[in-house]
């Protein structure tokens, strides 16, 4: 098998498997879960709470309507180019690892742009009732306008900071208080590949060329 080849099929099988694990947890979430409901997997310290979000990843938003717009249209463009980078450095011959960390940024950016495009379609609100999947009365909003569904939740410890700090003295600081899904882990775990990937390939660039020093000047 050539190294396209089987770079291809690895890329279709991260994609297959993230994508279709991602969509198959926010289906379920939203079937059987009220939003704000949460289920202990671990103790207290590892949840599956239920919350949904207009905006970026670990529940970050911004700009209302046109900035959700914005950001699907984003989405889209970004998830277009990552693919194109994909095919791009594939016939290029590049490593592995540099395929993969892609993959996993791409099928992570498609997977919470389902949620934005169509989930508002086919399901209605999780507001005090699980959500019906194609209810008949049509879902809670247009294309391009739905919410993205988190359900991973790890408050590993929480502390008061003391009264004597400026800013954030007497205020409870919980860690990790961020709620994100699979396809926001696929990004983050991308990424990271993707900067571990640029510092041992700077690091083996300055070991080929190592800078040689200037020649000192002789004393007259």
């Amino acid at each position: 098998m050539t190294k396209p080849r089987k770079q291809t099929l690895v890329v279709i099988l991260i994609i297959s498997i993230i994508l279709i694990a991602d969509q198959a947890l926010k289906i379920w979430v939203k079937t059987h879960m009220q939003l704000g409901e949460e289920i202990p997997l671990i103790g207290n310290w590892c949840l599956l709470h239920f919350t949904e979000n207009i905006g970026m990843a670990f529940g970050m938003s911004f700009g209302g309507s046109v900035g959700k717009l914005l950001l699907s249209s984003f989405r889209i463009v970004a998830a277009a180019a990552i693919m194109w980078a994909i095919v791009h450095y594939i016939r290029k011959g590049t490593t592995m690892l540099f395929v993969v960390s892609l993959a996993l940024i791409f099928v992570g950016a498609i997977g919470n742009l389902v949620d934005s495009c169509f989930y508002g379609l086919i399901f209605n609100e999780s507001y005090y009732e699980v959500a019906q999947l194609f209810p008949p009365e049509g879902g809670y909003a247009p294309f391009f306008f739905g919410r993205v569904v988190d359900m991973f939740y790890f408050p590993l410890f929480s502390f008061t900071w003391p009264e004597w700090i400026p800013i954030c003295g007497g205020r409870e600081f919980l860690f990790f208080n961020a709620i994100f899904n699979i396809a926001d882990s696929a990004i983050t775990v991308g990424v990271a590949i993707l900067i571990v990937y640029y510092l041992v390939q700077e690091r083996k660039k300055k070991k080929a060329h190592p800078t040689e020093e200037a020649p000192q000047e002789k004393e007259s």
